[in-house]
């Protein structure tokens, strides 16, 4: 049986010379590292302490619906631009192209929807967690199903968010992964604990300015070094880095134009109109008007980032086309290309590779607090809520987010412990989130897009589509960790290296399987699981509702989204059973939650 054919180190051809981690970082750069760790920590303590006081639930998570809109649009956009984005997109494009420039496409598809189809609803019931229009939609059973999916995605997630940089800043300063994580975890969950949304929100746009400052820095010193676009755009063309138009519809090739414009928009709808830490912060500003300039806005600077990652990309190919760090030995994968680089081009000035170290921990930060915060309304929201309102006040029930967030950031700190020897585990939380990602955006989808749905359908129709997309990635993980499947990698080569004694020019090459190929399921390109879920979630959920809808009841107009209401047999809304024996129609969420009370007390 063919096997790939790859030489990932030549150290024994190295001459002993220092190398690029070698100038590692200066006393400027770990005092500018450091002031962007306390100026995060101070904000926290400003609104925990000195500004308005944030007591309550609403308050807490929603900053009192008063958020500014470019403070809430930067904020969504930092909480998206992870140290994962900044490292991981330049490295893919380097290794597979970059056709992962479509994805701008799919974000501003994706935006058009949300502002259409999915924000209307949520916007006009006022609620706080977006899986709270699970159990007015269908049932409780719904909502704590795709919060418990929502909870598990985020606490695999999160420990990958902060491991990355982390491994950066350790590969260029010597200090253990563990101590510079635990550090960054706990000022996060220091000001995110007691500042609440307000903290989340400005230390994001702090966070993400000195982020893109340092950037655009890097990025216009390392399109100096290779001698501006022309060169990057033809270093890029000949290494077939540009082939992005690829028409094949075929499921199991890695990137196509299918893939990116219709899987991957699938991916970022289920990342940006339905997930409740995008939601939370569309419903923070004042008014429907504004949450939609903040939409916009959000979309603007998505595709900025996503840009300038991917040409970070092609330059960083550019800069290395003939001289491959990793089969020269000065680097042990390509997710350490991007430091790499920084250190090359950057090194010289004192203070720039700690700012843009900075910018990678400063975008993890983002990332975090973001998701602790959201992920805190959703605990709060789907579980506590009703026993706390019984038994507490609104104060205390602000006391017991804070709790939430500290534990659930201390329980994500301490997950890095198992993340450092599990080196596969990063591409296995892409994939468990791609499990819990499909199911979430068919349930939303059938609710909001399909009157007949029932609570059967919905339920049936997630948990049979999680359990396949499950079968399928672990099939997939499987063979991929056997050597029995790859995607295809672009060749890269060493014959251009002057500063190794290199007598004979290395290629990586990638020999293609020809005697074994796994089942069609498990080769199915990872760009297109959350669509396939969410597909799957649907086409199930309506046939199970179709079978068990008799005596169905007419959906309340403000349950499904303004595109589809014309579909309503009823458009006043759902009867709500009352003593008097008369029967009313209403469309606010108290009354929705009331008619469920009724029904109980007959």
């Amino acid at each position: 049986m063919s096997t790939t054919t790859t030489f990932s180190t030549i150290t024994s051809n190295l001459i002993d010379q220092p190398t690029i981690w070698s100038k590692g970082l200066s006393w400027t750069d770990y005092i500018l590292f450091s002031l962007m760790l306390l100026v995060s920590a101070a904000i926290g303590i400003y609104f925990g302490f000195f500004g308005k006081k944030q007591s309550t639930s609403k308050e807490y998570l929603m900053g009192g619906k008063q958020m500014a809109v470019i403070p809430i649009a930067i904020s969504l956009v930092a909480s998206h631009t992870s140290g994962i984005t900044l490292m991981a997109v330049p490295a893919d494009v380097y290794q597979y192209g970059a056709t992962y420039w479509l994805a701008v496409i799919s974000i501003f598809v994706t935006v058009f929807i949300t502002i259409y189809v999915y924000l209307p609803v949520f916007y006009e019931l006022g609620i706080t967690s977006t899986y709270e229009y699970l159990s007015l939609r269908f049932d409780e059973r719904c909502r704590k199903c795709a919060s418990a999916l929502y909870t598990l995605s985020v606490f695999v997630y999160l420990p990958m968010v902060i491991y990355v940089p982390s491994l950066a800043f350790a590969a260029v300063t010597g200090v253990g992964v563990i101590k510079i994580s635990t550090i960054i975890c706990a000022i996060c969950v220091f000001y995110t604990t007691i500042g609440g949304l307000k903290a989340v929100v400005w230390t994001d746009a702090i966070q993400f300015t000195v982020t893109m400052g340092a950037s655009l820095v890097v990025y216009f010193l390392g399109l100096n070094s290779v001698g501006g676009i022309s060169a990057v755009w033809e270093t890029a063309k000949n290494g077939s880095r540009l082939d992005v138009f690829d028409f094949d519809p075929s499921l199991t090739k890695r990137e196509t134009f299918w893939a990116i414009i219709i899987g991957f928009t699938a991916h970022w709808i289920s990342h940006t109109s339905i997930h409740q830490g995008c939601t939370q912060k569309f419903l923070a500003v004042s008014t429907y008007r504004e949450s939609i300039r903040a939409t916009f806005y959000y979309c603007i600077g998505m595709c900025i980032t996503k840009s300038l990652s991917v040409v970070t990309g092609l330059i960083i190919f550019t800069k290395y086309a003939t001289c491959d760090p990793v089969l020269t030995g000065e680097i042990q994968k390509r997710d350490q290309l991007l430091p790499y680089y920084v250190l090359d081009v950057a090194g010289h000035i004192p203070g720039l590779t700690g700012l843009f170290i900075a910018g990678l921990i400063s975008a993890a930060l983002s990332t975090l607090s973001a998701n602790l915060n959201s992920l805190s309304g959703t605990i709060y929201e789907d579980f506590l809520k009703e026993w706390l309102e019984r038994h507490h006040s609104q104060k205390t029930a602000g006391h017991i987010l804070k709790l939430i967030v500290a534990v659930t950031g201390i329980a994500c700190c301490a997950m890095i412990f198992i993340v450092q020897h599990l080196g596969s585990l990063l591409s296995l939380s892409i994939s468990i989130g791609s499990v819990a990602h499909g199911p979430l955006l068919g349930l939303f989808t059938l609710g909001l897009l399909f009157p007949r749905a029932n609570n059967k359908g919905a339920f049936y129709g997630a948990i049979s589509a999680m359990s396949f997309m499950a079968f399928v990635i672990i099939g997939n993980k499987y063979y991929i960790s056997q050597g029995l499947f790859h995607f295809p990698k672009k060749p890269v080569t060493t014959d251009g290296c002057s500063s190794f004694n290199i007598t004979t020019p290395i290629f990586e090459t990638n020999v293609p399987i020809e005697e074994f190929q796994p089942l069609f399921l498990f080769r199915l390109s990872f760009y297109w699981y959350t669509l396939i879920g969410a597909v799957i979630t649907i086409t199930l959920g309506l046939m199970i509702s179709y079978i068990t809808g008799n005596g169905q009841k007419p959906v309340d107009k403000k349950l499904v989204s303004p595109v589809v209401r014309f579909l309503l047999e009823k458009e006043q809304g759902i009867p709500l059973n009352t003593n008097d024996g008369q029967t009313y129609y209403s469309s606010t969420k108290e009354n929705v939650e009331l008619n469920g009370q009724n029904e109980n007390n007959v």
